[in-house]
């Protein structure tokens, strides 16, 4: 068994994996609470409230698997990408107990964890790779596990930081990604007519730093939105994210000859966006497979999977490697 941890950004997490797939127990500690008063994560305040929630996190963790430590195979934990003093938390305790229990250590790409996120409870096969999250939003082909080629990435705003950026804009509590989705149900999608960037670019880059500009235009224009304009705002705003999201991860699909496309990252819990991805795959033939939602933000699962690929083949880490702030996935 595998004892994984998870403590990139601002989240606190332990899982326990049977592998190959077996997962035992996931347990997460939020920090958003602790960050909301600031608007955005605090990188001391988040490695110092790591420094508090490990241990009980890990215990859970053991306890809600019903195996102690001296059972696990290996310890793994993120190495990167992620704030440096987040990872570090994780990470040293990870390589402590495995130096404790005289079993590998295993670094794991959170972006790796993200990708392998749709295939917690299945097999992986080759497809093409939709990672949404706060920090990334990544198009990736992949062959088999550790045979990654980027296609496209943002060449500024990730899509979920857009979201969170234009929530905060809009004077929605943080983080404004999720307010923006929950005050988009109520809103008129079409009303303002956001750019659709690079969707014409012939290529599966992104760009969402104009979409936003244009929303702090509009809002400067019309002044404080009434509740249903407010709505209206955050539809349009929305439904100009998901199309180039869909399209270009289409055509990604398309050019590649891949009949899977996987989401995930933390912007797949987006209910419009899944079902607008699903319709689209079904209409063109295509296999979807989405992370869980409860599984699609930062979690120890998915770090715990992308190990257990590791641990089948020997891929272990030196406890003197160090973490990697600016880790990246595949060239």
């Amino acid at each position: 068994m595998i004892l994984a941890l998870e403590s990139s950004c601002d989240e606190t997490a332990a899982a326990v994996l049977d592998p190959p797939r077996a997962l035992l127990s996931s347990e997460v500690a939020s920090q958003v609470s602790k960050h909301r008063p600031f608007g955005g994560v605090v990188p001391e305040l988040a490695s110092r409230n790591h420094l508090l929630s490990l241990r009980p996190v890990i215990e859970s963790a053991l306890q809600g698997a019903g195996v102690c430590l001296k059972q696990m195979e290996a310890f793994a934990a993120t190495s990167g990408p992620g704030l440096a003093s987040s990872l570090l938390m994780g990470n040293t305790a990870a390589k402590a107990l495995a130096a404790t229990c005289a079993k590998p250590f295993i670094s794991v790409n959170h972006m790796e964890g993200h990708l392998l996120s749709p295939f917690l409870d299945a097999p992986l096969k080759p497809h093409v790779a939709l990672i949404v999250s706060g920090g990334h939003t990544l198009l990736i082909k992949v062959k088999e596990f550790g045979n990654y080629e980027k296609l496209g990435s943002s060449r500024d705003d990730a899509a979920g930081e857009a979201f969170d950026k234009v929530g905060k804009m809009l004077g929605l509590p943080y983080p404004g990604g999720p307010e923006v989705e929950k005050c988009a149900k109520e809103g008129n999608s079409e009303r303002f007519p956001f750019p659709r960037s690079m969707l014409g670019s012939g290529d599966f880059h992104f760009s969402f730093s104009g979409l936003k500009t244009s929303v702090l235009y509009t809002l400067q224009k019309i002044g404080t939105p009434d509740q249903q304009t407010l709505a209206d705002l955050c539809a349009s705003f929305q439904a100009a994210v998901i199309e180039v999201l869909v399209t270009k991860a289409l055509s990604a699909a398309e050019h590649c000859g891949m009949e899977t496309l996987a989401l995930s990252g933390g912007v797949a819990c987006n209910k419009s966006l899944r079902e607008n991805l699903h319709e689209e795959c079904g209409r063109n033939g295509i296999g979807l497979c989405a992370v869980t939602p409860e599984h699609s933000t930062d979690n120890a699962a998915m770090i715990a999977r992308a190990a257990a690929e590791k641990l089948a083949r020997g891929q272990f880490t030196a406890l003197s490697e160090d973490i990697d702030p600016n880790l990246s996935l595949a060239p």
